[in-house]
């Protein structure tokens, strides 16, 4: 049996992809499931955004492993369809943002206008490039604040190569794959047997043994949460498989890709008693729960009650370290605002780009209950300190 990958430390990783330019991953998995540690379910889940992208460029091997690394509960990914119907995990329709296409001489002219979630969009899309040559692309970081030394490392990973490295690793990592602009892809890919985007999808995750509703022995064994922004999608894949599925929420501003709805229909109780004979969850962003003005914090949406009151979970998106994402109430202070998400708005789950900071958090505040960090152990220890000085300050005659 070959060891699992994510044993291998990262640094020797970046150089075998480097060296021999090919999956990093043989299929199927060959790990063993029943041997590993289980997915905990005492506390929110922390869910990789596109594997730990705030260090590695988004999507990438290097990324979900890094994102595994440091106590992701689950990876995510966005899957999209290729030119001849493979499915790949990527974000964006374009491969402008995070890839080298731009420099690609052989590929200048395939840039394209299409209408993409009702606009018009210019650039290069992942539907007019079959598999092979997505392959042959390198992937580079979103953000230019953000470390650029792994820029034209990495390819783009197939959804098949995503799931063997959750398979894959020591311990039991959910998936939590996003059916992308299913909309555009069916429109533009066409699959020889009739079959639909959604279909494809939801075929990959059964080959690989995905089955199961929300904590049932199936889920747990392989955990796995299906998310779109599409309820129309959302309501076919229920008739194909019974894994739990959460309805992504966008911006106040945008109506859903598929039905055409607003914010205010989508989130309606009326709504959530619909959606919620398909779904087990919410993914809404972040400030349509907590609205900004100012950069400041205003007084939050009854949403999340509203949605835990027809017994839905939520969980939001995309928490990130960097200052100009942080809202001023937290001082610049990533700990504080997951304090605030987790404690005072009462989340089950957090997108974030940041998985290890995030981890380090719960495990101060909310540690495993038999595996205590050497950092809980201190906290707790400091807490009774602090207890203790707090009490004889009150008490003892020789204190002034």
């Amino acid at each position: 049996m070959r060891p699992s990958l994510c044993c291998v430390p990262l640094f020797l990783l970046l150089l075998l992809q480097l060296a021999f330019a090919r999956p990093l991953f043989p299929l199927p998995s060959k790990t063993k499931n029943g041997e590993k540690k289980p997915i905990q379910t005492f506390r929110p889940y922390n869910i990789a955004h596109r594997g730990s992208n705030g260090e590695i460029p988004e999507e990438t091997a290097a990324a979900y492993l890094r994102a595994i690394e440091e106590g992701a509960d689950f990876i995510e990914t966005d899957i999209l369809a290729s030119k001849d119907g493979a499915l790949i995990c990527f974000h964006d329709v374009t491969l402008d943002e995070t890839t080298d296409v731009a420099e690609r001489k052989e590929f200048a002219n395939r840039r394209r206008t299409y209408e993409v979630e009702w606009f018009n969009t210019t650039g290069w899309f992942v539907v007019d490039f079959t598999l092979e040559e997505l392959k042959t692309l390198k992937v580079k970081q979103r953000y230019s604040f953000r470390d650029q030394q792994y820029n034209g490392m990495f390819s783009i990973i197939t959804f098949e190569e995503f799931i063997s490295i959750a398979l894959d690793a020591e311990r039991t990592v959910g998936i939590y794959p996003e059916i992308k602009d299913p909309v555009f892809i069916n429109k533009h890919v066409k699959w020889a047997d009739g079959k639909k985007f959604e279909d494809k999808f939801v075929d990959t995750l059964l080959k690989y043994g995905y089955k199961g509703q929300y904590m049932s022995e199936n889920w747990l064994k392989q955990p796995l949460f299906i998310q779109s922004f599409a309820p129309s999608s959302l309501v076919h894949v229920s008739k194909l498989i019974d894994s739990p599925k959460v309805f992504l929420i966008d911006d106040i501003s945008v109506r859903t890709q598929d039905t055409n709805q607003s914010y205010w229909e989508i989130t309606s109780d009326d709504y959530l008693a619909y959606i919620g004979k398909y779904v087990v969850g919410l993914g809404p962003w972040k400030d349509t729960i907590v609205p900004a003005s100012g950069n400041f914090l205003m007084p939050p949406s009854d949403l999340v009650a509203r949605a835990h009151a027809h017994n839905l979970q939520v969980h939001p998106y995309t928490y990130r370290n960097e200052n100009q994402f942080l809202h001023f109430n937290f001082h610049q202070d990533p700990y504080a605002e997951y304090d605030f998400w987790i404690k005072t708005v009462g989340v089950d789950g957090l997108f974030t780009d940041f998985t290890g900071t995030l981890h380090r958090y719960q495990e101060l505040t909310s540690p495993h209950r038999k595996d205590e960090t050497a950092n809980s152990l201190l906290l707790k220890i400091s807490q009774m300190i602090s207890a203790y000085e707090g009490s004889t300050s009150h008490t003892s005659p020789l204190k002034p």
